[in-house]
């Protein structure tokens, strides 16, 4: 996207109102159009990065990001993973959740996760290839880890208590 027509446009209106003031007020207008080109220039990404984030807000799970790039904001649109409603006859069921432990559902939290982009689309994946939530399929993988059920978990507590595993992990 480039922001030149519309900083182009403010430096004309800018113009037209100093030319009712007379030559002192244009030769003025005209010696204030170069600095303040910079802040016309952050004050629009300013609004393009608060749009992106209310359209994101509404978009979700799907995302908005603002780039900039040679001093030129991009757009970068994620849509929401695509989910299948088929029902697939070759994949085995999805186990039912276990039941939280008494206390566990009564609140929830917050947090801000940031993932690389690469990542990021592997969880959406993984989460749709589970038929779930990418919120649900990072709280079981979270929990899984916690309760030492993940490859690394099991191979430190092997290793700490002097037992020695061999072949492959899948």
């Amino acid at each position: 996207m480039e922001l030149r027509p519309y900083i182009d446009a403010v430096r004309h209106e800018l113009a037209l109102a100093a030319a009712a003031g007379g030559d002192d007020a244009r030769e003025l207008a005209e010696r204030l159009t170069a600095p303040l080109e910079s802040a016309i220039r952050l004050a629009l990404l300013d609004a393009l990065s608060e749009a992106a984030t209310e359209i994101t807000r509404d978009l979700a799970p799907g995302s908005v990001d603002l780039r900039l790039r040679n001093r030129e904001p991009s757009f970068v649109v994620a849509p929401a993973p695509a989910e299948s409603w088929a029902p697939q006859e070759s994949a085995p069921p999805e186990p039912v959740p276990a039941a939280p432990a008494p206390g566990e559902d009564e609140a929830t939290v917050r947090i801000s996760l940031r993932l690389p982009e690469h990542l990021k689309g592997r969880v959406e994946q993984a989460a749709a290839k589970a038929g779930v939530s990418i919120n649900t399929w990072l709280i079981r993988a979270a929990s899984a880890a916690a309760d030492g059920d993940s490859p690394r978990s099991a191979t430190t507590s092997a290793a700490s208590s002097g037992q020695r595993y061999s072949g492959w992990v899948r």
